[in-house]
């Protein structure tokens, strides 16, 4: 049976310059039990000698390779049977009651499976920016079928302000129910582990709202993020992420989207698809290989695909709501009630974040 407690679960791969800072603003978490597991994705750095420094305040699962953040994740959360998960990147500083203020919002809505809370942006070294800016107040999805970090780069202003049910939560601190865990894993994975890094979150978020399973926005809950890859630096970025991005935009279609929502979608989704396409060819050959590797995935995305639509709980048509040009959000009521059968649109922000 589950654990009343949080499981704080951590994937480092040479996280040497934030995980000491990160681990110190979880170990000051009060107010709910916690646990802490880290998996260590083979460092080469000195991140593994900084987490032998915290002894006995955590527990730590060293990989002799790197298994990528999905199935890493995987392994931290198998190793726990806590009633929640906080999947937390290590370069995430959470501030005083973020854990709490989560599951009680969690606790709050048992059709809840997933919770997040207003990520701002930091900069590299956890350098403070000017000014507050959001990094992440839960995923949206477009026509196209790119999704984004709501309000992304935008200030924080008191439209972020409202508890609100959104599409999904970014992994980079999402606190995720247990039975929701084990209703939507498949071929025991909650991460699919094809995905290797990059859209893993957003294949969840899809895969449980075609279960049923809601996300909860609570912006009283507050940490900040240093995000590395985003579209403005997509140049700069590895380019094993650009090809693993472009590899998990295919695999996750593959695997959630309904022909109901591609008759409505048809469009824009092809327009994208070719825009990806043509720019692996001419602009970013690396990126190429990710075809080939989709293709290799494709007998067990089918496998899934069969399994996921054989249980999901919602029709294309509520499902559809959810993808729009501007985030959509549902509002969420003193009494937790029956969600309405339309979200509402929040205000427009700018379309930039974790996408290709």
């Amino acid at each position: 049976m589950p654990d009343r407690k949080v499981c704080i679960a951590i994937v480092t791969y040479n996280s040497g310059r934030y995980i000491r800072r990160c681990l110190d603003t979880v170990l000051k978490q009060e107010d709910v039990p916690i646990e802490v597991v880290v998996v260590d994705n083979a460092s080469t750095d000195n991140t593994c000698e900084i987490l032998k420094s915290f002894k006995s305040r955590i527990r730590t699962i060293f990989s002799s390779r790197n298994l990528g953040f999905a199935e890493a994740q995987n392994r931290a959360i198998r190793s726990s049977r806590a009633d929640w998960v906080l999947t937390l990147n290590p370069d995430v500083l959470l501030l005083p009651g973020f854990v709490r203020m989560l599951w009680d919002a969690g606790e709050s809505d048992p059709g809840a499976g997933a919770v997040c809370g207003k990520l701002l942006s930091i900069g590299p070294g956890f350098r403070m920016l000017p000014e507050p800016r959001i990094d992440s107040t839960g995923i949206f999805f477009t026509p196209a079928m790119r999704h984004f970090d709501r309000g992304w780069h935008e200030p924080d202003t008191q439209c972020f302000e409202n508890m609100e049910y959104v599409f999904g939560a970014s992994a980079a601190a999402a606190l995720f129910r247990r039975r929701m865990i084990d209703d939507v894993a498949v071929e025991g994975n909650f991460f699919d582990p094809d995905f290797f890094a990059y859209r893993e979150d957003a294949d969840v978020a899809w895969r449980a709202q075609l279960l049923g399973w809601r996300c909860i926005y609570a912006p009283a809950a507050v940490a900040y993020h240093v995000r590395t890859v985003t579209p403005d630096n997509r140049r700069s970025a590895p380019a094993t992420i650009n090809m693993h991005s472009v590899k998990n935009r295919f695999l996750m279609r593959i695997k959630n989207a309904t022909p109901g929502l591609y008759r409505r979608f048809w469009l824009p989704m092809t327009a994208r698809d070719l825009l990806v396409m043509g720019g692996s060819v001419f602009w970013e050959p690396t990126s190429l290989p990710a075809f080939w590797r989709l293709a290799r995935c494709l007998p067990r995305a089918w496998r899934q695909r069969r399994h996921i639509m054989s249980r999901r709980r919602v029709d294309d048509e509520a499902m559809a709501q959810w993808f729009s040009a501007r985030p959509a959000a549902r509002p969420i009521h003193p009494a937790v009630v029956p969600l309405p059968e339309r979200p509402v649109l929040t205000p427009a922000v700018t379309l930039v974040g974790r996408t290709t």
